[in-house]
């Protein structure tokens, strides 16, 4: 029991990480549900994937602006504006997916890797334990598994389409937990905690 105790007390955290994971959590698990949101609308012909899309946009300004606190405005919305067109490159290569236009879509994906190393290149200058080598491929391995989920969508695949979201789904949450642990590497003077707390 005592050695329990001593490691939970060891590993507990502030409540500002706490407060942090949660909130990047929330913002990156958005991201995946209002992207799904639009391969639904997109791929199934449904209504409202103008609000959907617009939705999603907003989360990219989300996710910004959960940075800004610790790396000032600036780098807030140079995330968001890089954000953005991961948003709208995804449809480029949803669409020509659907319409079956392979050139259309090794355009569109050849894009959404240059823009992708670029967030990732981003990242990893803003701060040091966001190794560039890993954020590329985590950014890889997040397009990888959208695409998938979006093909196996379109092919009507829908147990594999559901298999893939969970996978996209926890794959994000990692990636989250990834940005607050690295924030709280830091900049700790940020997350101490204080008598009363």
């Amino acid at each position: 029991e005592e050695i329990g105790k001593a490691k939970y007390e060891k590993t507990k955290q502030s409540p500002k990480a706490v407060a942090l994971k949660v909130n990047l959590r929330k913002a990156w698990a958005d991201h995946v549900l209002w992207t799904r949101n639009v391969i639904f609308c997109l791929v199934d012909d449904l209504p409202g994937s103008d609000q959907a899309v617009k939705r999603l946009l907003q989360n990219q300004d989300d996710i910004g602006n959960a940075f800004k606190p610790y790396y000032g405005d600036e780098v807030g919305k140079r995330l968001t504006e890089l954000l953005y067109p991961h948003i709208t490159i995804a449809a480029e290569v949803v669409k020509a997916a659907k319409a079956g236009d392979t050139k259309a879509f090794d355009i569109a994906n050849k894009k959404w890797h240059v823009n992708a190393d670029e967030i990732a290149e981003f990242l990893s200058h803003i701060n040091s334990k966001w190794e560039v080598t890993e954020m590329k491929k985590m950014m890889a391995y997040h397009l990888a598994l959208t695409i998938d989920e979006a093909v196996n969508r379109i092919e009507k695949n829908y147990n594999a389409d559901v298999a893939a979201f969970d996978k996209i789904d926890n794959e994000i949450l990692k990636m989250a937990d990834m940005f607050s642990e690295g924030i709280v590497q830091q900049f700790p003077e940020k997350f101490e905690s204080c008598k009363g707390e």
